[in-house]
Order: structure tokens, then C-alpha cells, then sequence
């Protein structure tokens, strides 16, 4: 497997099939990834999660909740909500789930603005990965996200959605996530690759400035 991280919360995975996860348009500040997908998936409506319209190659779209299965990658989308209170101030939001067909399980927790209840913790408590967002003040901050991390214990962690030099957003630097933690963090630049699964790491991914 491997993954690229193209800021915000955009990723792109390569295992067996090419997934981009919350494309952003150009207003976000990141330059847009230069990728073909075989599949997008965005976990709300928002323009710094849903800029599918950029890609010009032929992709499927998967932006609604439910079970999705496409050349043996199943996707599962959970309905959570973007805030503490359902939905009512910034709507609601997709966590999807996929399980490879090499039996890799990753969960993309979208703009995540609450911990999740027992029946949603309870689907994602087999997951080997987790994106989830750190920096706060749209979803949950970087305490929030360590419970969840708690509960779930995933061996590959991947923050999502803090403040760098790139945007301008009114959110956390990662930092303020990674030291909450007393296990190894692997910095990586471009794409990280994937080869097994076995110590618990926290993955911080750095783009280039040009």
C-alpha cells in the first residue's frame, strides 16, 4: 500500500486500486494533486472536502453513507456529524471504512466533530489505520482525537486537518496531537509505503513548499 497525503484532509492510496479521499478545490491554499483516481470519496459537501470536479479522468464517486463494494475493495460509509450537536451547526459527515482485499482495514474520518458513538466505534474497532482530524475548531481537536485513538488502537495513525504554512484556517498544528503520545513518529515526505503492519506509529506527512 501506499499513501500520499495532499494536505488537509486528502489522501491518495494505491493497493490494488487508486482512492483520493476529500479532494479540496484551490481556495484551501494546497496545490491540487496531480492524480487519477479510480475512485473518490467524500465524506461531506463542504469545498475543502468535495472538489471532485477537478478530476478529469474517469472515476466512480462515493459520497453518501451504506456498504459500497467495487473490485473487491468493500467501502463502508458511517454517518456521524461535523459538530457536537447532530448536525444542527455544521451538518453532517461520512467516516468510511475500507477493507482491502489483502486484508488491510483503513478508516478516513472526514471533518469528524465528535467521538463517535459505541455502535460506530464498535465498526471501526478492527481497523489497522486511521486518518483523523487534529487541529480543532471545525471537527474535534487534538485531545479528542487521542481518546478516539485510545478506544480503537490502530497501529498506523495518520493526523489530518491542522494548520500549516499553506492555509490559513483558525485550527491546530499538529504538534499539539503528536505530543500526547509516547510511541514513534515517522516523518515522511511524498508517499508512504506500507509493507506490514506491526509497532504502533503515528505517520506526519510534509508537503514541499515550492
Amino acid at each position: 500500500m501506499i499513501i500520499k497525503w495532499f494536505g488537509h484532509s486528502c489522501f491518495g492510496v494505491e493497493n490494488g486500486i487508486k482512492i483520493l479521499m476529500d479532494p479540496f478545490n484551490k481556495n484551501v491554499g494546497y496545490p491540487i494533486p496531480n492524480y487519477q483516481p479510480d475512485i473518490i470519496t467524500e465524506s461531506h459537501q463542504h469545498f475543502d472536502h468535495n472538489a471532485h470536479h477537478l478530476f478529469k479522468n474517469k472515476f466512480v464517486l462515493i459520497n453518501t453513507p451504506g456498504n459500497h463494494i467495487l473490485n473487491n475493495l468493500e467501502i463502508t460509509g458511517l454517518k456521524t456529524y461535523h459538530d457536537k450537536t447532530h448536525g444542527h451547526e455544521r451538518g453532517e459527515n461520512i467516516i468510511f471504512k475500507f477493507e482491502f482485499s489483502d486484508g488491510i482495514k483503513l478508516a478516513h474520518c472526514g471533518d469528524l466533530g465528535h467521538i463517535p458513538d459505541k455502535d460506530t466505534l464498535k465498526e471501526l474497532e478492527d481497523i489497522d489505520i486511521i486518518m483523523i482530524p487534529v487541529g480543532g475548531y471545525y471537527t474535534i481537536d487534538a485531545k479528542q482525537a487521542k481518546e478516539i485513538v485510545d478506544i480503537l488502537k490502530p497501529k498506523i495513525i495518520i493526523p489530518m486537518h491542522y494548520k500549516t504554512n499553506f492555509i490559513d484556517f483558525p485550527i491546530s498544528f499538529v504538534d499539539e496531537f503528536i505530543d500526547l503520545f509516547d510511541i514513534p513518529i515517522i516523518r515522511v515526505e511524498e508517499e508512504f509505503h506500507i509493507e506490514g503492519i506491526n509497532e504502533t506509529k503515528i505517520v506526519v506527512f510534509k508537503i514541499k513548499e515550492v
